[in-house]
């Protein structure tokens, strides 16, 4: 792990990708950056210098950032030394994302470009609502990130199944 310098942290939606992020960013003391915030625009509309970011951020000599977006995804993974994948429990998961998304509602938390979640009522009549997505690809990493590990043989890769897990992973590497 300590050559690690280009870091990839995958899961599903709910997760903690991006708070594994930044704590791994802290702990190697490597650059973290949001692939969220590179990728949303106003009204939620994809940001059309996101491509090139994302090949600039992968081409860069050190960073930590999470791995997601189909475009994206298989740039970073091209570059990175260990992906990371936090394949917590889907209850884990989808609790931690509705407990989120709720939170993000009522207090209506701005995120990236001025984004705020929608109404809950748009999980009946949106079908692609974080909560319904996060549900319906749910396995999608399970494919993922084995067809990753073909493409780029020398991506190391790390399974985290529990926040223990998780948590032992960071203090090795604080350690």
């Amino acid at each position: 792990m300590s050559a690690a310098r280009r870091i990839l942290v995958a899961g599903r939606p709910g997760a903690g990708k991006s708070t594994l992020a930044r704590q791994i960013a802290a702990a190697a003391g490597l650059p973290y950056t949001e692939l969220d915030a590179l990728h949303h625009g106003p009204s939620w509309t994809p940001r059309p210098e996101f491509d090139d970011d994302v090949l600039a951020l992968a081409t860069s000599d050190a960073w930590v950032t999470e791995w997601q977006y189909p475009q994206a995804r298989p740039v970073l993974a091209a570059h990175a030394d260990l992906l990371v994948w936090l394949d917590l429990p889907v209850r884990v998961t989808m609790t931690r994302l509705t407990r989120r998304t709720v939170s993000r509602v009522r207090q209506g938390t701005e995120l990236w470009a001025g984004n705020v979640e929608p109404p809950l009522r748009t999980i009946w009549t949106e079908p692609n609502h974080i909560i319904r997505w996060a549900w319906r690809t749910r396995h999608d990493y399970r494919t993922l990130v084995p067809e990753a590990r073909a493409t780029n043989p020398t991506l190391r890769v790390t399974r985290l199944r529990t926040q223990r897990e998780a948590e032992a992973f960071l203090q090795a590497l604080r350690t």
